[in-house]
């Protein structure tokens, strides 16, 4: 029996969508309409892209309010709207609070209240696939809204020392200010790609990789065998960074874990129904990201 026929007519159905730029390559629609058939449900994932369609953040009023009023259950935020979104919102997760970034909005009784699901998905990438990683000292790459998520799952996965480095030097001294008042354990400091000479693995937590943004956020010589490296860009599931990373014998972790278990929080968040995460790790795998930068 497929999954389309397992579908119940008689239970609710949900319509979701994803808020951001460049996103027409995002496999986030389909890992969430496929859950819902193999759950028995019909769940309707729309991708609304600002760059198709001509908008920018300051559009955002707009679009949250449409689909509010057009009956949607919540939406993904993503690039470039993760914290522009916030003043728009009712309330907030103690975890989108603590990070000042959203990726999750869900519509619920009037209220629209901003969650976090980045983190824990990085999080549990990071724990899953690099168990070995040593955490004495992390470089990441950027303090954007995906940025903030990732330093608080570095911090909460026990890393000792974590420097930041972005090209705005004020966003970065202002998440590592915000991260070291509300965790209170390790150390976080700014600086430049000079510390991943001493560091012991670095993230890219930009938007540098994406299709849409080809490159490197470092110079290819600062990488080095012992340096593992993670990439939370998942389109293309092989960034220019990943293949620099191997070509001289570093351990890489690829953005379709992060990308698979921020959506499994979301699913839940959405429908109140708990997704099966291996499920859906097996169908992005199957979606066959694309693997050439």
């Amino acid at each position: 029996m497929s999954a389309l026929s397992r579908i119940d007519a008689a239970r609710p159905s949900y319509l979701c969508g994803l808020i951001g730029a460049g996103i027409q390559a995002s496999l986030t629609p389909a890992m969430h309409e496929r859950e819902g058939d193999e759950q028995g449900f019909r769940l309707l994932y729309k991708k609304i892209d600002l760059t198709e369609l001509g908008l920018g953040v300051t559009d955002l009023p707009d679009l949250i309010m449409a689909a509010e009023r057009m009956g949607f259950a919540g939406l993904n935020i993503t690039h470039p709207a993760k914290q522009a979104v916030i003043p728009l919102l009712d309330r907030l997760s103690p975890e989108a609070e603590a990070l000042g970034a959203v990726n999750t909005v869900v519509f619920s009784d009037g209220k629209r209240i901003g969650h976090n699901t980045d983190w824990w998905g990085f999080a549990e990438n990071l724990c899953r696939n690099m168990r070995d990683a040593r955490l004495g000292h992390v470089v990441q790459f950027g303090a954007g809204g995906a940025g903030a998520a990732v330093a608080f799952a570095l911090m909460w996965a026990g890393v000792e020392k974590l420097t930041i480095v972005d090209v705005d030097a004020a966003k970065a001294e202002a998440l590592a200010a915000n991260l070291t008042a509300r965790i209170g354990s390790g150390s976080i400091v700014v600086g430049g790609e000079g510390a991943v000479r001493c560091a012991d693995g670095i993230v890219n937590t930009t938007p540098v990789g994406m299709a849409k943004y080809p490159g490197m956020p470092l110079a290819a010589g600062l990488l080095r065998p012992d340096l593992w490296v993670a990439d939370i860009v998942y389109f293309p599931i092989e960034t220019a960074l990943l293949q620099a990373a191997r070509a001289v014998g570093a351990p890489t972790l690829n953005g379709g874990g992060m990308a698979v278990f921020q959506a499994v929080k979301a699913f839940e968040l959405f429908t109140g129904q708990a997704p099966d995460a291996e499920r859906m790790l097996r169908h992005f795998d199957s979606l066959g990201a694309v693997k050439v930068a």
